[in-house]
């Protein structure tokens, strides 16, 4: 198991920027893989990116691709996610999550969640 805990978030016009922080914490925090997910009023959560614990792959679900970034720092158990270009679809709460495997990882099937932030974009 690994503890989540994550930062960032709010409220942003059309265009602008947010960068989310989740740092992992645990003796084998550092061997997650890692991701993002965001959840839509009354939908279920989906996949928005997620890295390898050695950062040799990255995944972006397509809605997000060449807009939102996500990347590691090993050294200190942390994730980000930077989102550029935000659109008022982006609008949701996201969540950061870790698994052993990255299959698992993009499925949702962890049971290793951060608390979730909201983000809010508007025009």
């Amino acid at each position: 198991q690994v503890q989540l805990v994550q930062s960032g978030g709010g409220l942003v016009k059309t265009g602008e920027s947010l960068r989310l922080s989740c740092t992992g914490s645990g003796r084998t925090s550092s061997l997650y893989d890692m991701g993002w997910f965001r959840q839509f009023p009354g939908k279920e959560r989906e996949f928005v990116a997620g890295i390898t614990a050695i950062g040799d792959r990255i995944d972006y679900t397509d809605s997000v691709k060449g807009r939102f970034t996500i990347s590691r720092d090993r050294a200190k158990n942390a994730v980000y996610q930077k989102m550029n270009n935000l659109e008022r679809e982006d609008t949701a709460a996201y969540y950061c999550a870790a698994a052993m495997l990255f299959g698992t990882l993009q499925g949702g099937r962890t049971s290793n969640w951060g608390e979730g932030t909201q983000v809010t974009v508007c025009s």
